[in-house]
């Protein structure tokens, strides 16, 4: 069931309702059960894997919690870790590891090729093991105590809204909000509401729209290249980040109407100066869970602290302090390719985005000499606009690697930018004949513009949710409701896509 069907939000209102008449220590129940019918609609096949993770998690944080001896406790969490992302990896890239030895054994003359297995993929197995697997090694840290109800372990971890597309929770934040219960109140009904809507709004009208364009453009490289190409990279990263933080938004404003809080994913990233800023901008519950679970523990080890040691005295103190944290950085964004899926382009993308952090960490010294030799006031307002046009640029050029069917065809995109460059294009009316006609054009053009102004207000600190709250009731009601109803007459009347994390 698609969290953009009548069904699902009806499922979300008839719950809600049930909510708040029950007494607030039977609300998680009610949560509990309404997650996993949602989750059994997508086929019971996949319900043993988070429940296998969920009795995991919770059998293993019960073991460590009473165990003294260090070493057992580690080699129990080495059991989880193993066994719930063994599981992740072995369903996601099982057959792309199969494709890639058979290429290998037939540049070896190998006649017996490996035979791709057919997998039914666990319904957002990426999202829950990494929430779960967050709780397991916050346990071994020692940083709360373990959840000794193992039902409400499971809400932590199959929680409706969040189930698809994150944000990645952790458990001291969202357990307490999820089994505390919460009372009544308009104020949290009228937000969820309001987020919802510029949610669908972004999906429907803009999201849906770009990846038409984009998609018949990466899809016939050959036919459509220079201009087309530029255009379409344009669109598809309107349709990255408005189809992804679109769901976040839905996931995010059904939460509120239960008076739950979830993190923020998303905190304009288009702003970002730097693809450092971007990353910390952009799903923002995935970086801050590579950071905390993979790039501290690493920079601290025995090893990655003798690497250090010894580059000091090799390349100097500064650029020696700097290469572990850059190694560190190649790593996670290693994992955050291959955790996209199943494919080379990926793990290009991300080791794509590793090596610019790194090159401009190691660089960062000689930018800072060279912006003062050419008298550049790096605080001022243009060189700022600058950098946010150059990290929008860099950001886009990685995008290929995932509008592209494969990595080859990225480069082929690139390539195909300096080719039968024809400015005409914008002009002869070629740019209707992807499926776009000129109304939708239009649209495109004004809600971008409505969404940058928006982003801007909110860059500023702006709240227009508080804004907007604190009109007379009749006029925020009627705002509520044109946001509701908008995607009617402007929502893109093709085919409707689900939102694209949903498969994660």
């Amino acid at each position: 069931m698609s969290y953009i069907s009548a069904g699902f939000f009806l499922i979300i209102a008839v719950t809600a309702v049930f909510y708040y008449l029950i007494p607030k220590r039977f609300q998680w129940w009610l949560l509990l059960g309404v997650s996993f019918i949602f989750y059994a609609t997508y086929g019971l096949r996949c319900m043993g894997y988070i429940v296998f993770t969920i009795v995991t998690s919770y059998c293993i944080t019960r073991i460590i919690a009473v165990q003294e001896d260090r070493r057992i406790r580690r080699r129990w969490l080495i059991a989880a870790l193993v066994s719930n992302f063994g599981i992740l990896v072995f369903m996601k890239y099982i057959n792309f590891a199969i494709v890639n030895v058979n290429s290998v054994l037939s540049c070896f003359g190998g006649n017996e090729n490996l035979k791709r297995i057919d997998l039914v993929m666990p319904l957002g197995i990426s999202f829950y093991t990494f929430q779960m697997m967050s709780y397991v090694i916050d346990v071994y840290w020692k940083k709360y105590e373990p959840e000794k109800n193992i039902f409400k372990l499971a809400l932590f971890g199959a929680y409706l809204p969040q189930l698809l597309q994150g944000p990645i929770g952790r458990f001291d934040r969202l357990a307490p909000q999820l089994l505390g219960g919460n009372d009544f109140d308009l104020k949290n009904i009228e937000y969820g509401a309001q987020r919802i809507a510029w949610g669908l709004a972004k999906k429907l009208i803009l999201a849906d729209r770009a990846y038409v364009f984009a998609n018949a453009v990466f899809s016939d490289l050959d036919t459509y290249t220079g201009v087309y190409v530029i255009v379409a990279l344009l669109l598809f990263s309107i349709y990255e980040y408005c189809d992804f933080s679109g769901g976040i938004d839905v996931v995010i404003g059904v939460s509120e109407i239960f008076g739950i809080k979830l993190d923020e994913n998303f905190r304009q990233p288009y702003f970002s100066k730097s693809i450092s800023e971007f990353w910390r901008r952009w799903h923002i519950t995935l970086g801050t869970w590579m950071k905390d679970y993979v790039f501290y523990p690493v920079s601290v080890s025995k090893k990655m602290l003798s690497f250090g040691k010894k580059a000091k005295k090799i390349f100097g103190k500064t650029t020696g302090k700097v290469l572990p944290i850059c190694l560190a950085n190649l790593l996670i964004f290693f994992i955050v390719g291959v955790w996209h899926g199943a494919a080379w382009k990926f793990i290009i993308y991300g080791i794509y985005n590793g090596i610019i952090i790194a090159v401009s960490s190691l660089l960062k010294p000689y930018y800072a000499g060279l912006a003062k030799k050419c008298h550049i006031n790096t605080e001022s307002k243009g060189w700022k606009v600058i950098q946010i046009i150059r990290t929008f640029i860099l950001v886009n050029i990685g995008w290929l690697f995932d509008g592209c069917a494969t990595a080859g065809q990225a480069f082929k995109a690139m390539g195909a930018v300096f080719f039968r460059f024809r400015l005409s294009v914008l002009t002869d009316g070629s740019l209707y004949r992807l499926g776009l006609i000129k109304r939708d054009w239009q649209i495109l053009i004004v809600a971008v513009i409505i969404l940058f102004i928006s982003s801007i207000m909110k860059e500023k600190g702006i709240k227009l949710r508080d804004f907007v709250a604190e009109r007379p009731l009749l006029v925020r009601w009627l705002i509520y409701l044109v946001l509701i109803f908008a995607t009617a007459p402007f929502g893109y009347v093709g085919s409707t896509t689900e939102f694209m994390y949903a498969q994660f």
